[in-house]
């Protein structure tokens, strides 16, 4: 049974990171049209709209997982960090080439900082930080 809590704690974090970047996505695709679809170099101002949704769906993503998981919810955040952090790596390496090495660096880095960031902070409102 806490197998099964702590999958649930992790994929209820992931879930909410996944919808809020496609609802984030879609938003963007529908009111700036000129940002999506394009094979050439991104806007500077679309990749800083990017990382900064996914700074703030990784931070919403960490918070849940703390949230849900009852015991021990900064191993449960730390185990999200690493799942986002390996594929945010896997994602930088398909996408070779396509974007500045700037912009993928910055993906690496900011959506495991973001889920961490998230699940201090719920520990700060549990009061244990």
């Amino acid at each position: 049974m806490v197998i099964a809590h702590a999958f649930l704690a992790l994929m209820a974090g992931f879930a909410v990171m996944v919808a809020l970047v496609m609802g984030l996505a879609a938003l963007v695709a529908r009111f700036v049209p000129s940002w999506t679809g394009s094979e050439a170099k991104p806007q500077l101002s679309y990749a800083f709209v990017n990382l900064g949704s996914s700074f703030l769906a990784s931070v919403a993503g960490g918070y849940v997982t703390a949230w849900v998981a009852a015991a021990n919810p900064l191993i449960h955040v730390l185990a999200l960090g690493m799942v986002v952090l390996a594929l945010a790596a896997l994602s930088a390496l398909q996408s070779r080439g396509k974007q500045p090495i700037w912009i993928q660096l910055a993906q690496v880095a900011i959506s495991p900082i973001g889920v961490l960031a998230g699940g201090l902070a719920r520990l700060r409102v549990l009061g244990i930080l």
